[in-house]
């Protein structure tokens, strides 16, 4: 008789997974956010005028973006994982 398994979501481990994977989205919409300040100068001038309020804004919302965009790939790629063994 097989053992019944739980989730790779459930387990520490699972959890674990899903925090890296956050923290990897996180630091990718940092670099994403300051190539796109290098890249295009009228960014890097609307952040200048719109003052410090708008520069919080525009970093908040593209690390939380890429943060949640990356933490439900990364619960994708566990169940698939758990589905193939």
């Amino acid at each position: 008789m097989r053992t019944k398994k739980s989730s790779g979501l459930v387990s520490t481990a699972g959890a674990i997974k899903l925090i890296t994977h956050a923290m990897m989205g996180a630091a990718l919409g940092l670099v994403f956010g300051l190539a796109l300040v290098l890249i295009n100068p009228l960014v890097a001038a609307l952040l200048q005028h719109g003052g410090s309020p708008a520069t919080f804004v525009f970093v908040i919302s593209l690390v939380t973006t890429f943060a949640i965009g990356a933490t439900l790939t990364g619960a994708v790629f566990i169940l698939t994982e758990d589905n193939e063994t």
